[in-house]
């Protein structure tokens, strides 16, 4: 399936997935933990279709499956899922400061890149983005967990070395949390993903959660 097709799909879908999720997220984290500390501090997810449960229910996700585990481990905390299917770091960088201001996030999961690399975007420009949001949201006294993406090598050793080496070197220089690779448990898994083989199976969300748990808990405390 063409690159092209795949985020014509993706954009379509973009901006009705995010609503769904948002409110799917929500409601999965309102429960008797959080009503009783008070007002819950919040996780605001940044991320690409990977993220907005693309070709999913909203529920069945990893973001929602965090939030539903977070209302369980780390009750006083709610998950916001601002995650657009197609979005690349240029359009997160663009709605970073509106979400932080909706939202008052504590800590913020910056999961963004995949789509630029699909493009093949400069390497340079996507850095600056990931340090245009990490930079947005420490400025606003939220936590920060960068999750990073790899690309396949029929892109070139130089491109793909580079792409995963920014999210590495922006983590390092803003000196902030880093999960090198979102898709790490089933990357090597055909079965894992639906047909287009770029987007997770439902069986498989709650591998990405626990992938995630470890470094995001910490953030939590």
């Amino acid at each position: 399936m063409s690159q092209g097709y795949m985020r014509e799909r993706t954009r379509t879908a973009g901006v009705l997935g995010y609503l769904v999720v948002a409110l799917a997220v929500g409601l999965a984290t309102l429960g008797s933990g959080a009503a009783e500390a008070g007002p819950a501090r919040t996780v605001l997810v940044m991320g690409d279709s990977l993220s907005a449960a693309y070709g999913l229910a909203p529920e069945e996700g990893w973001v929602a499956l965090t939030a539903e585990r977070m209302s369980k481990e780390a009750p006083g905390w709610r998950v916001v899922n601002a995650s657009v299917s197609g979005e690349t770091t240029a359009g997160g960088a663009s709605r970073i400061e509106g979400e932080l201001a909706r939202n008052k996030p504590a800590v913020v999961v910056i999961a963004l890149g995949g789509n630029d690399g699909l493009r093949g975007l400069p390497l340079k420009q996507t850095r600056a983005n990931l340090e245009k949001m990490v930079g947005a949201a420490k400025a606003a006294g939220a936590r920060v967990l960068l999750v990073g993406m790899r690309m396949p090598p029929n892109l070139g050793k130089a491109y793909t070395e580079g792409f995963t080496a920014n999210f590495r070197t922006v983590a390092e220089a803003h000196q902030v949390a880093l999960l090198p690779f979102l898709l790490e448990p089933i990357a090597m898994d055909r079965a894992s993903f639906q047909a287009d083989n770029i987007h997770p199976v439902a069986a498989v969300q709650p591998k990405l959660r626990d992938h995630v748990w470890p470094a995001l808990a910490p953030l939590l405390k």
